[in-house]
């Protein structure tokens, strides 16, 4: 049986991911096709990444309209304790998912007014880059230009994990007075350090997409639609974040 390799994302390990070895069996056996009732498909991942999508433009375009940093205090730290939960409790992604994309709304409502008070246009720049990168590399993950490996999947969760670590760092900085130096800098370094982080960022998709698709071959759970879902929106509102940082950061310089 092929187990999922690990993503940017902790919900997207091994044990989530396992399915009974005798339903694998059947299946090489040329046993029933899977019954779409009561296992994952692409297509019904797919579904419920866009039902999350919808959910949290609710949340952002109240945030957005009444933008309070007290939004996005309580979209961050709560998103990421609901987050850290499913990754326990996969089998509550049909609830906690939601909540989750309610949540992060709050975050990308308030963060994008705060940038648009700033800089006229940068939100539909980008919302575009985000929506131009996710559909390109949905098209190089459908090519095989670029291939998921074990040793991809490695490299690009360990960028990921030291860019987590630096911004948590820098988060808990900015309580004590200490900066993290470039990452929130408008000069050329600070810049370049954006570009390269939502380069990870953009690769990180091609993990999504082929946990979809490793979703759907080795019958996962239904409710794992919900789950990779989550993981999927996850990674799209971080490149968005990302975008609107490069665009900010250039448009000051």
């Amino acid at each position: 049986m092929r187990n999922f390799m690990k993503s940017r994302n902790p919900m997207f390990n091994n044990d989530n991911s396992k399915v009974d070895v005798r339903t694998i069996a059947r299946r090489r056996e040329g046993g029933p096709i899977i019954d779409e009732s009561t296992s994952m498909t692409v297509s019904g991942a797919v579904n419920k990444t866009l039902m999350l999508g919808c959910i949290l433009m609710i949340t952002t375009i109240f945030s957005y309209t009444n933008p309070n940093q007290l939004f996005a205090t309580v979209g961050a730290l709560g998103g990421a304790a609901v987050f850290m939960f499913t990754s326990f409790k996969p089998h509550l992604a049909p609830v906690t998912a939601p909540l989750y994309a309610l949540l992060k709304g709050l975050l990308v409502g308030t963060v994008s007014a705060m940038y648009a008070y700033k800089f006229g246009g940068i939100i539909f720049q980008a919302a575009s880059l985000t929506i131009a990168t996710l559909l390109s590399m949905l098209m190089i993950y459908k090519s095989g230009l670029i291939k998921v490996t074990k040793r991809f999947r490695m490299g690009v969760t360990m960028a990921v994990g030291a860019i987590m670590i630096v911004y948590l760092i820098s988060w808990i900085g900015s309580f004590v007075g200490f900066q993290v130096p470039f990452i929130h800098e408008s000069t050329p370094i600070g810049i370049g350090i954006t570009v390269v982080i939502i380069g990870v960022a953009a690769l990180n998709l091609l993990l999504d997409f082929d946990n979809f698709d490793r979703g759907e071959a080795n019958a996962a759970p239904k409710y794992m639609e919900w789950y990779y879902g989550m993981g999927l929106l996850f990674t799209l509102v971080w490149l968005y974040i990302e975008f609107l940082r490069l665009l900010g950061k250039i448009q000051s310089d």
